[in-house]
């Protein structure tokens, strides 16, 4: 579909908890809209956006996707995102796209706790936001119950404009409480609305929930507050003038409703979202920055220099990469050129297209305020600017939360390694919230994310997409040790074996630093003892030896070491003889110096509710941790905590089955502190236990 004219374009996020029908509700507008020509399920494994073979068998949204649906001679972009928490990522890059966000409240379960992450996310991106309630033909639906869940939670400007003739099995279309038009829907899916009388069952239900509405719209007007004391009313076409710049503004949110799997009142939202959701223009001048990081303000100009985000990668082993952007400013043409402003680099762009998820149809250009893709980028990732190299801007993008889990990967087949580096490659550039590396400390290849689900979803996507198959195991906590008081020691290296022999005597002292300080070695000999070219001999020798540890073969940091005296021999000594003296001496040092383990403390933030909080708190108690305070945030409550790492690795499941998954976490690493005896003498003795087995092998 191919538009000129901003003004006939919508960009709709999809958003909410998870299981709210997203993106049966995305299915149910394209079938409406005449996009698709038969209805598309979950269960069946054929929609649009959920095209990922890991979505399908699931049965939930991993990734975002776009489509859109023709409506009214406007093109409604949806974006829809997945509703997990471990894949927030997503809704937030969703929601740097969008122009209005569909928030989706469950009929019958009501507010969430995704429900209030994208409520804030919203805000932050200073979005307007239509609440939109899911399942109404569901048993225990109800409008009255969820509209004050949603009120509770976010606030009396959360108002119906929609009134639902019928709920639960009855319910059967709703009325336009601007119009105070009613229409029917048949239960065959279709999305085809028939304009009816108001039933009289229901007219003192729609009359009161619209003169509501009336209220609510003249109170965030000055205008309209004075046109209604005067008269008791607001005419349609004030109401709904008033209204749409009341959900611009922020001030009131319109909360609309469907049955998206029978298609009852889709049309109806599809009217809704031309009718009141903002063009892309009408959101003003666009926020970014020069080069230098500067802030300016980039007009919304179609006929402009291009701007525009990638806010999304696809990629797929086949057909390559797939970059989804949002044109900004401008107009994006095929066979063009633009810059990008973080690779500072040319890109050529070929075969720009529309999507309806991963199908692609191509058209010649994009305007300002669109959304397409666009194939074959060479050094364009997610969050980048494609703009005018005679104009250069960068758009605002975010950093991916840090990952609350990771795990150590073993190819199950020799000589995969890196096929694994480049597959998990190719994984990042879709999804940025995921992270991999070799630990520098423990050799372990890691994978990290926001859960073990996410985790073990890229590792299903290795397989299936990349043929490569990997074996899962928590990381190894990587413990350090230190010492606790100051000790001398004194190392000597003598080997006479005919010929030219090996000699090297040096001592030292080793003092506690501050935790964080690492290493230090001074150099403390006034004289010949030891000539100056042997000894960084010494210092290579203990920085060897204590990368090696001295209890069950963890670094060994936070410490100095004085090199006090030392013998040579003219003709004996060497390099290497003074390296394993060092060696020596480090060791001989340690017998006294009160050598400890440190382990790793986590800071954790735990988001749950009051009915969680005893449930939760004894957990950390059994898990060592130490409470560091506590907050309030709308209904939820924070836990702040210290807990070690090595209790933290399992937390994700342990959290979700014992709040039903209403909880969830972060966390990032603070310190080290020293370990309990009892688990100082489990580590060490578990480290004699692999160096038997390997001395054995």
């Amino acid at each position: 579909m191919q538009v000129e004219s901003p003004d006939k374009i919508r960009n709709v996020a999809l958003v909410g908890h998870n299981d709210t029908g997203k993106t049966t509700l995305a299915s149910a507008l394209l079938y409406t809209s005449g996009a698709l020509n038969r209805m598309a399920r979950v269960e069946e494994k054929n929609t649009v956006t959920d095209f990922d073979p890991e979505e399908q068998q699931r049965g939930i949204s991993i990734g975002l996707a776009t489509c859109f649906a023709p409506w009214r001679q406007h093109k409604v972009n949806l974006i829809d995102c997945p509703g997990y928490g471990i894949f927030f990522n997503e809704t937030r890059c969703g929601l740097r796209a969008a122009d209005l966000v569909l928030l989706c409240v469950g009929a019958v379960a009501g507010v969430e706790v995704n429900t209030e992450n994208c409520w804030e996310a919203a805000a932050e991106m200073d979005l307007p936001v239509i609440f939109h309630l899911t399942k109404m033909d569901r048993e225990r639906a109800s409008l009255d119950r969820t509209l004050a869940s949603i009120q509770e939670r976010f606030g009396r400007a959360a108002v119906a404009v929609q009134c639902p003739l019928g709920e639960e099995h009855t319910f059967s279309g709703v009325v336009n409480l601007v119009t105070m038009k009613a229409f029917v829907y048949d239960r065959d899916g279709s999305g085809k609305a028939k304009e009816v009388g108001l039933p009289t069952e229901h007219h003192t239900r729609a009359t009161a929930l619209r003169a509501k509405l009336v209220e609510s719209v003249a109170e965030t007007d000055d205008a309209l507050m004075e046109k209604f004391f005067e008269t008791g009313s607001l005419s349609e076409e004030e109401l709904l003038a008033g209204l749409r710049r009341a959900l611009r503004s922020r001030k009131l949110f319109p909360v609309t409703m469907s049955a998206g799997a029978h298609g009852i009142a889709t049309a109806s939202l599809l009217d809704a979202l031309v009718d009141l959701a903002p063009a892309p223009g009408e959101r003003g001048s666009i926020a970014a920055t020069d080069l230098g990081g500067a802030p300016i303000e980039l007009p919304f100009d179609p006929a402009g220099p291009p701007a525009a985000l990638v806010f999304k990668t696809l990629s797929d082993p086949f057909t390559g990469k797939v970059s989804i952007l949002r044109v900004m400013s401008g107009t994006l043409s095929s066979d063009s050129t633009v810059w990008n402003s973080r690779a500072e680099d040319v890109e050529k762009l070929q075969h720009l297209s529309v999507l309806q998820g991963k199908q692609g149809i191509n058209v010649q250009h994009l305007v300002a305020g669109d959304i397409g893709g666009v194939a074959k980028l060479k050094v364009t990732h997610t969050g980048d600017t494609l703009c005018a190299k005679e104009r250069p801007v960068k758009l605002p993008w975010f950093e991916p939360a840090e990952a609350a889990m990771a795990f150590a990967l073993e190819p199950k087949a020799k000589g995969d390694e890196e096929k694994i580096g480049e597959a998990l490659a190719r994984l990042i550039e879709e999804d940025p919230a995921m992270h991999y590396g070799r630990d520098p400390q423990t050799g372990e290849f890691l994978v990290s994310g926001s859960g073990q689900l996410h985790v073990e979803i890229a590792v299903a996507k290795l397989k299936s997409r990349f043929h490569v198959e990997v074996i899962l195991h928590p990381p190894k906590v990587p413990y350090r040790e230190t010492i606790g008081k100051p000790a001398e020691g004194h190392g000597r290296h003598k080997k006479q074996t005919g010929g030219r022999g090996q000699f090297a005597d040096c001592k030292i002292k080793i003092e506690p630093l501050p935790r964080g300080g690492n290493f230090e070695f001074l150099d403390e000999i006034y004289g010949g003892s030891i000539p100056q070219n042997y000894r960084p001999a010494v210092e290579k020798g203990i920085q060897e030896a204590r990368q090696r540890g001295f209890l069950a073969g963890y670094p060994m940091v936070d410490f100095r070491v004085r090199l006090l005296d030392g013998q040579y021999h003219e003709v004996d000594s060497s390099e290497l003889a003074f390296k394993i003296a060092g060696s020596l001496a480090y060791k001989d040092a340690m017998q006294n110096a009160r050598p400890t383990i440190l382990e790793p403390m986590m800071k954790v933030e735990i988001h749950t509710s009051d009915e969680f909080m005893g449930d939760v708190m004894s957990d950390l108690a059994q898990r060592r941790g130490r409470p560091q305070g506590m907050d309030s945030h709308h209904h939820a409550q924070i836990v702040k905590a210290t807990v070690p790492m090595a209790e933290m690795l399992s937390y994700a499941p342990a959290l979700r089955a014992m709040t039903q998954g209403r909880s969830s976490f972060h966390m990032e690493f603070s310190h080290y502190e020293e370990a309990p005896k009892p688990v100082q003498e489990k580590i060490i003795a578990e480290a004699a236990k692999k160096k038997q087995a390997e001395h054995e092998e």
